[in-house]
């Protein structure tokens, strides 16, 4: 994982030496760097997340999303302003809810397990309402297109990567209740690791839109969990991308 990050670092500060090879940049350039639909520089994301590869065996409900903000930098091309180069930094997080599964992040077990209420004793106790949440702080790169940089209603599309590092890992469980019906406590329980977590992911990124509003989607290359500790399961997101600035 870390060549991975060193070769994306190295896209990163090549891309930006190809944009600005030199101090010297083209009045037109300059002006459609300041254009708000050609720099892009805050980014917000709201999303739509699945388990790609998720086994029949573990049952998610409600409605998964992701919520991303990034700060981005434009570099556009010194020979075609219509293109450019970006680089940034941001939160990334996603929010996945389950259905009568009973999760432990912190318990001392070889591997992550979901257990399905609904296959358990008559006695078992479980949260109505349970979610595994992820955050991490990210680095995007993006390959951009505009296809009229004089336009901030112009087309725009996008394709890229993201590199990140988890920061914060955990579950969290409302309302406890029996297997066979009632509530034993209403009440939420939240439990942090990162022990069967990946602590790096990369992901490919695409986006394609008109001025400020856009549509984004996500793909992670590398599993949620770490291998043999938990389903190899990849999130996967589509969803609404707000920027300008």
């Amino acid at each position: 994982m870390r060549k991975i990050v060193v070769v994306v670092l190295a896209m990163c500060v090549s891309g930006a030496l190809l944009a600005q090879s030199d101090s010297t940049v083209k009045n037109t350039i300059l002006s459609s760097r300041a254009l708000p639909s050609s720099n892009d520089h805050l980014m917000i994301q709201v999303g739509y997340t699945q388990w790609a590869g998720k086994p029949d065996t573990i049952s998610t409900s409600g409605i998964p999303r992701s919520l991303n903000i990034y700060f981005m930098l434009n570099f556009p091309f010194r020979t075609n302003p219509k293109m450019s180069a970006a680089i940034g930094v941001g939160i990334g997080s996603d929010h996945v809810f389950f259905k009568r599964t009973a999760i432990s992040i912190a318990e001392n077990a070889p591997a992550i397990r979901f257990r399905n209420v609904n296959a358990s004793s008559r006695d078992t106790a479980y949260f109505k309402k349970n979610k595994i949440a992820t955050s991490y702080v990210e680095v995007p790169v993006e390959l951009r297109f505009l296809a009229s940089p004089g336009n901030p209603r112009s087309f725009k599309a996008a394709i890229g990567l993201k590199v990140g590092m988890l920061l914060n890992a955990h579950t969290k469980g409302k309302e406890l209740v029996r297997h066979a019906g009632g509530t034993i406590n209403d009440y939420k329980e939240k439990e942090f690791s990162k022990r069967f977590f990946n602590t790096n992911r990369l992901s490919a990124t695409g986006r394609v839109g008109f001025g400020h509003f856009s549509l984004f989607g996500s793909y992670q290359v590398t599993t949620l969990f770490k291998e043999g500790l938990g389903p190899q399961v990849r999130p996967v997101t589509i969803g609404l991308n707000i920027s300008g600035l």
